[in-house]
């Protein structure tokens, strides 16, 4: 529209006006910057020092202000801006501040070098730290809804695992999965499904209960789904078969439920809080296996409550997306899944919560019955060093290769022959291990029952 006269307060540049002679693709950081700030007024026929003068064909200026305005600009900015072409040919826009920041150069994208804010008299690249608050903001204070940083995302090992579950996974279905905004843009669920996930899973095995001796580390990356397929195989791989004899039965018993082990790790992945940074955690020592997990319990909620079968989801689409993969059958039956695994035992699965973190302990369903049975017809007191410890090792070794040989234990435990002799007097007369062979071929097998 054409407006009569000029705006005779318009000499310098400030935090809310920006002056410039003439319009080129350039200019569309100046409405950005607005848009992200308090709002201000961009002129086309100033120049610097606030002199007027005109632009030339302005209807022409006029038309191709608006086509790169509403072209160049995400998300869509035209409900905040005002164009008004004076008489004296300068065309004033008026921009608001917006309502769905940040917006940015749909060139650049969304980070610094595209999302640009006001700092004094000039239009400036917003830190990565300004533009999330604004996603904060913007999207609230939920992670998973928040749209992230990383906008250059595959998802290559994610449809590999739709596609076995036989689910349908294309750019179409990612706004109802939560992977993407109604603009296209992509949502933190979408990183996290992503194969440039940040977040890993890390297990540690350590070889003393104060987990200060590591046997092997892994870390596993890459989209969540792989990470819960990698990390579940893994921890099979530690989760031991312990045989028992009884009378003419042999009795094969794993030190840990399979779906307790499933359960735990499916709930460390999609009740996290993603918000930071850290790795799921989980250790595993001769007693216990822990998975730990950053953020504590939902507010409101307290471990009663999930005991109950209560629950409040951290990440409402992740949970459904573990749903309709077939990996969680229900909300809130996990813990009481694994508490229910463990009723029989001696000792129960437990939670230990803090402020800022959730961990749930599975004990070793084989731990008691293993003091039993390395205590068996061991005559030594229950404080003699390294006895029971000791024991455990020696048959741990010979359950891993087959058989053990006096050598082999001295160099395991690090001990001399007479206390090898003694530990190995113990285990046979428990009736745990066997003699195999005579001299410099003589060696130490399970026992096998008659």
């Amino acid at each position: 529209m054409y407006e009569k006269g000029r705006d005779r307060s318009v000499k310098y540049e400030t935090e809310r006006i920006e002056l410039k002679s003439r319009w080129n693709e350039a200019c569309c950081k100046e409405v950005v910057a607005f848009t992200n700030s308090d709002g201000g007024t961009l002129y086309i026929g100033y120049d610097d020092n606030g002199v007027e003068v005109g632009v030339e064909n302005a209807d022409q200026t006029y038309n191709q202000i608006t086509n790169a305005i509403r072209d160049s600009i995400s998300p869509d900015v035209t409900m905040f801006i005002r164009y008004t072409l004076q008489e004296n040919r300068v065309i004033r826009i008026e921009v608001s501040e917006g309502s769905n920041k940040p917006y940015y150069l749909h060139k650049k994208g969304l980070k610094p070098s595209g999302v640009y804010v006001r700092q004094g008299s000039s239009s400036v690249p917003a830190s990565q730290e300004q533009i999330r608050q604004m996603i904060k903001e913007t999207d609230g204070d939920a992670y998973e809804n928040m749209r992230t940083l990383l906008q250059d995302l595959t998802f290559e090992q994610t449809k590999e695992i739709f596609a076995e579950k036989s689910v349908a996974f294309g750019k179409e279905h990612y706004p109802r999965l939560g992977i993407s905004d109604l603009s296209g843009l992509y949502t933190n669920i979408g990183l996290l499904l992503s194969d440039q996930c940040a977040h890993t899973i890390k297990v540690a095995l350590f070889a003393d209960e104060a987990k200060t001796i590591f046997k092997d580390t892994k870390e596993f990356k890459g989209s969540i789904l792989k990470q819960l397929e990698e990390a579940y195989s893994y921890l099979m791989l530690c989760n031991q078969n312990r045989a028992q004899i009884k009378g003419l039965n042999r009795i094969d018993q794993y030190d840990y439920p399979e779906e307790a082990i499933r359960e735990a790790l499916l709930n460390a992945i999609v009740h996290r809080d993603y918000a930071y940074s850290g790795s799921i955690i989980i250790n595993i020592i001769d007693k216990q296996m822990e998975f730990i997990s950053i953020g504590g319990l939902v507010s409101g909620l307290t471990i009663a409550d999930i005991g109950t079968g209560i629950s409040q989801p951290r990440n409402r689409h992740l949970a459904d997306i573990f749903h309709r993969l077939g990996f969680v059958e229900a909300y809130g039956t996990g813990v009481r899944k694994i508490h229910a695994l463990y009723k029989d035992f001696e000792e129960p699965a437990r939670i230990e919560v803090t402020p800022n973190t959730f961990k749930m302990i599975l004990p070793n369903q084989n731990e008691n019955q293993w003091e039993e049975l390395a205590l068996d017809g061991v005559h030594e007191p229950m404080g003699t060093f390294g006895t029971q410890s000791q024991i455990k090792r020696i048959y741990g070794q010979i359950e891993q290769n087959g058989c053990i040989t006096d050598e082999e234990v001295q160099l395991l435990l690090g001990i001399k022959k007479t206390r090898t002799f003694v530990l190995i007097k113990q285990m046979l007369d428990a009736g745990l291990i066997e003699v195999q062979g005579r001299g410099i071929g003589k060696k130490y097998v399970k026992k096998v029952p008659n």
